[in-house]
């Protein structure tokens, strides 16, 4: 059957550009099943066809059908055309993953317009985890957890803590509608004291004293992380990787292929992502951006996978800013480098197989950019209704 699809589309594509849409009789319903079954890739290919195809497959009722994956990236922007600092005015962006277009998400989350002003703090398969003020004297702080794509939510009460900790969001839907939100409490210093668990199926938060300060563990408040078989990695300082077993909040440290520091400003030089079933790793060196991946992470062997240098890897124009591009996300699909260049917050992709670099955009050319520092969280949507008690 799925064979018989993607010869039906391919010849339909082949048919369409010169005798018209010969599927034109075909129902939505039936269409959308048909091209349900392609990969996500050929999906994409099947939006050219016609404006009936790509009208459908962009559909919010019909796009919970299709295949999904990485669609862009929600990050912070700041007008900065006024000479005064205190008129700079901060707004939430959504760019997507071509750089074109209008924005496929609303990234104002205009949903959640009743709890006043949220910020995004993680992102995982699909849903969101955001804070905010609930109280304003004292000030006190909760998280909301969001499906942008349903519009659902779900407030999750914070901890004493909240207001100052690297907190990270766990959610793997093809285990459970539930999730999970991680608190790494610092001390004085910047090493993690304990880590405390919420679960949204509990209702509860929970920890474990495991003498996280004994081991010295500090973590980047820019550093990402990946939940991959029930288990949230971050990297950390001192050529470490952290695995944090979310369900059970045990914990180990893993070594790293690289030994070179993390670099200025909060922002990693090497970092964990989550491709095609295997944890990778990229590290950006002196003078090359490396790439390793490990298949079976009880083994801790990493498998060296690729190697690029920054004068092959960036055109000339942008090649002295090389310290200053940052690896946002490899493609969960495919070989693919996605990265921003701060010069200019010029977007970027790399593709490992044929070593092409493709601008995708220049989020600051007309000086709407903060320049200094601004996370970007890569975002693949969720459709189904699997927010546990979301409103």
């Amino acid at each position: 059957m799925f064979l018989a699809s993607m010869m039906m589309v391919e010849g339909s594509m082949q048919i369409a550009s010169m005798s018209g849409d010969p599927t034109a009789k075909l129902t939505d319903d039936m269409l959308t099943e048909i091209i349900s079954r392609v990969p996500y890739k050929s999906t994409c290919c099947c939006k050219c066809v016609s404006t009936r195809w790509r009208d459908l497959i962009s559909h919010p009722y019909h796009r919970k059908e299709m295949p999904q994956s990485l669609i862009g990236f929600f990050h912070e922007s700041s007008d900065e055309s006024s000479d005064r600092e205190r008129s700079r005015k901060s707004a939430r962006c959504f760019t997507n993953v071509s750089g074109k277009g209008d924005p496929l998400v609303d990234p104002s989350l205009s949903f959640l317009a009743k709890l006043g002003l949220v910020s995004i703090v993680d992102c995982c398969n699909g849903l969101l985890l955001c804070f905010f003020c609930k109280q304003r004297d004292p000030v006190e702080w909760d998280y909301v957890v969001c499906n942008p794509a349903t519009e659902k939510w779900v407030v999750v009460p914070g901890t004493k803590w909240t207001s100052n900790v690297v907190a990270r969001l766990a959610f793997d839907p093809a285990v459970s509608s539930h999730f999970y939100v991680c608190e790494f409490v610092e001390d004085s210093s910047g090493c993690i004291t304990v880590v405390v668990i919420y679960s949204s199926k509990t209702g509860h938060w929970s920890y474990k004293d495991d003498a996280w300060s004994v081991y010295e563990i500090e973590i980047p408040p820019l550093s990402k992380s990946v939940l991959f078989r029930g288990v949230l990695y971050l990297c950390a300082f001192d050529h470490r990787l952290v695995a944090l077993v979310v369900e059970e909040n045990n914990w180990k440290a893993m070594h790293l292929p690289m030994t070179e520091c993390y670099s200025g400003f909060g922002e990693p030089s090497y970092d964990i992502y989550l491709s095609q079933g295997q944890l990778y790793f990229a590290h950006k060196g002196a003078s090359q951006l490396s790439i390793w991946f490990l298949e079976d992470p009880s083994s801790e062997n990493w498998t060296f996978k690729h190697i690029v240098s920054h004068l092959q890897m960036l055109e000339t124009q942008y090649l002295a800013y090389s310290a200053g591009y940052v690896v946002l996300s490899i493609h969960p699909k495919h070989n693919l480098i996605f990265l921003v260049c701060r010069y200019e917050e010029t977007l970027m992709s790399y593709d490992m197989d044929s070593r092409e670099v493709h601008i995708l955009c220049q989020l600051g050319r007309d000086g709407k950019i903060h320049r200094s520092k601004t996370n970007y969280l890569p975002y693949v949507p969720l459709y189904s209704e699997l927010l546990a008690d979301g409103h």
